[in-house]
C-alpha cells in the first residue's frame, strides 16, 4: 500500500519529513513508536503541583 502524503504544511513533530496518512500526525511507524515508547518510558511528563502536605490536590475530600 502506498504511503499518501498529508498537506504541505503538516510535519512529523519528531522528524520534521512530512506527514503521511496512515501514521498521522507522524511520518512512519517508527516515529509513531518512538513516541508511544517515550510516553511509556516517562520520557514526556505532566507537570503537577503538590500540596503542602506532600499529597496530590485532587486527592483531598472536600468537607460538606
Amino acid at each position: 500500500m502506498p504511503n499518501k502524503l498529508v498537506s504541505k504544511s503538516g510535519s512529523c513533530p519528531l522528524c520534521r519529513k512530512p506527514r503521511v496518512e496512515e501514521f498521522k500526525p507522524f511520518c512512519s511507524r517508527g516515529c509513531r513508536d518512538r513516541d508511544l515508547l517515550s510516553w511509556f518510558g516517562e520520557g514526556y511528563r505532566v507537570p503537577v503541583v503538590q500540596a503542602p502536605d506532600g499529597g496530590m490536590d485532587g486527592d483531598r475530600l472536600e468537607d460538606q
